[in-house]
């Protein structure tokens, strides 16, 4: 199977199944003498672990992640860092029953149709707790971009038809993690998850969608033609499980406006040259150019539901798929850090790749 590494020169190749022994990952390229904040690793796993609230799956996983290699004292030694996080709740009976059926919408069909089987045990490579160890290669990119005074803010803007319209200078971002939603707005994230408990209770799933804002992004990063920033944003976003789409700066709100509005006009300030608007969303001709980069990523309703769908065996004879297990209502509130973590992982790579990133 290919397709399982992620970067140019900060690579993360991740391994493991969901209901295997463990998960786990190789990060390459990161630099040495980087000192490991572990508390600060561990508490973003810790937010997108499950078991962690009522709105999310009752799978109850500690989610401690040992490293193996590549960390000395305390720092990263230059040399590929491994790590890995132990399976500990599965219940792999609980999906014997799709054993020879296809679920609606998930990744069974195509699985089985390219490689000949499949682990039908919550899906294999295909579960979102893969997800985990992205988090962990993420979390360390995050510490060097902390060196750099780059900051990344991922919060829920919408869930299902409620939508947090504030502007990003409107809103607290230290309040988006004091809520189980991770919306920075308490009355809006009440709303989000009264809907959420509502389509639990129905045995349905919501859709949502993650804002997220770089700040102090420098200049300079991201290549031209193939590789524009913005294009490995979005590859970034569109690889995390239930992703349906991503937009940045203007997104789809662009078609409707002129060029003479669309425009970001260029200007001399204290802090040199700015823009006066900036609906490109940080980021021209593929390039940061020093503005808040911003984007958005919408993911579908989670596809097993706690009702009974049609569907077909293996052999194409019409049968019935129960709805069973522990699954999420909606997966927003535990994608944010998986949002920030494949935002720190692109702009770690972009940064060494345009050697301008020092320890």
């Amino acid at each position: 199977m290919a397709g399982n590494t992620f970067g140019r020169i900060f690579q993360l190749t991740t391994f493991g199944e969901s209901h295997g022994m463990a998960i786990g990952g190789i990060i390459d390229g990161c630099p040495v003498g980087l000192k490991l904040d572990f508390d600060f690793i561990q508490k973003e796993l810790d937010r997108r672990r499950p078991g962690q609230s009522k709105l999310t799956t009752q799978r109850k996983e500690s989610d401690r992640v040992e490293f193996l290699s590549g960390i000395f004292k305390g720092e990263t030694t230059g040399t590929p860092i491994g790590f890995q996080i132990q399976n500990e709740d599965q219940k792999s009976k609980d999906y014997s029953h799709i054993q020879d059926k296809f679920r609606p919408s998930h990744a069974d069909f195509t699985y089985e149709k390219k490689y000949g089987n499949r682990d039908y045990r919550g899906g294999g490579r295909s579960s979102a707790r893969e997800t985990a160890c992205r988090v962990v290669a993420g979390s360390i990119a995050q510490l060097i971009l902390q060196q750099h005074g780059v900051e990344i803010y991922s919060y829920v803007q919408q869930v299902g038809n409620i939508t947090l319209l504030n502007e990003f200078n409107e809103m607290d971002f230290s309040q988006t993690f004091e809520n189980e939603v991770r919306c920075p707005d308490a009355a809006i994230a009440k709303k989000m998850s009264d809907l959420i408990l509502e389509v639990k209770k129905e045995g349905d799933t919501v859709g949502g969608a993650i804002q997220t804002l770089v700040k102090n992004c420098p200049v300079g990063l991201g290549e031209p033609v193939f590789d524009k920033l913005h294009a490995d944003l979005g590859k970034a976003m569109l690889s995390i499980n239930a992703v349906k789409g991503f937009e940045y700066g203007s997104g789809f709100c662009a078609p409707e406006m002129r060029g003479s509005q669309h425009n970001d006009e260029f200007e001399k300030t204290d802090d040199g040259i700015r823009t006066k608007t900036n609906f490109s969303g940080g980021i021209q001709g593929g390039i940061s150019n020093g503005e808040d980069i911003y984007f958005r990523t919408a993911f579908k309703p989670i596809a097993t539901i706690m009702r009974n769908q049609a569907s077909v065996t293996k052999q194409g004879e019409a049968t019935e798929i129960e709805g069973k297990g522990r699954h999420d209502a909606c997966v927003v509130p535990r994608a944010v850090p998986i949002v920030t973590a494949m935002t720190a992982l692109v702009l770690v790579d972009h940064l060494l790749r345009s050697k301008i990133s020092k320890i």
